[in-house]
């Protein structure tokens, strides 16, 4: 049987009572109790529940609370190490740009040098070719021909020398740099 069902039996039940003067009614104590029994015993398990749940109120607002509480800062640790990640980001970025720019700065520095030194190597090649073209061939003698080789082999040593030195220069000065 449900909840409604005994309320309308027990309405009834008190509209049918016996009229007594002053307007008041005489019901069967015994018949009362029935109906209120039989309330109970229909009344859902949720019911209770929810008793119980009314009397814990406070409590479970209080757990509530701490938790909303417990949540805020959890969201706020989380933006700081956000705000935190970023700072960190813009940083290397920046260092990353600042390595870039200077070695950048010491590649265009090394090749305007080693430019400057070919340009000097190719106008000392230049020169040696027009001398060359423009130096009188005598008849071929036997004796000037290994006098001539010497002389060029004694050249070819000065400039290996010399680059040599370049060389080593240049590796001493990347050795510093790095």
């Amino acid at each position: 049987m449900s909840v409604y069902r005994v309320l309308d039996k027990l309405e009834s039940y008190v509209h049918e009572g016996t009229w007594l003067p002053a307007g008041f009614r005489v019901l069967s104590e015994e018949r009362l109790v029935e109906f209120v029994e039989k309330i109970r015993s229909t009344l859902p398990k949720e019911v209770g529940r929810a008793q119980i749940i009314a009397k814990d109120q406070e409590r479970v607002m209080r757990a509530a609370q701490e938790k909303a509480d417990e949540l805020i800062d959890d969201h706020e640790i989380v933006q700081r190490a956000r705000t935190t990640a970023e700072v960190v980001l813009r940083e290397a970025e920046e260092r990353a740009r600042k390595i870039r720019e200077g070695a950048d700065h010491y590649a265009t520095q090394v090749l305007a040098e080693m430019e400057g030194r070919l340009a000097a190597a190719l106008g000392s090649v230049q020169k040696g070719r027009a001398a060359l073209a423009n130096a009188p061939k005598p008849a071929a003698a036997p004796q000037q021909q290994p006098l001539a080789e010497a002389a060029a082999k004694s050249k070819r040593a000065a400039f290996d020398l010399n680059t040599s030195e370049d060389t080593a220069e240049l590796e001493s000065v990347d050795a510093l740099n790095v």
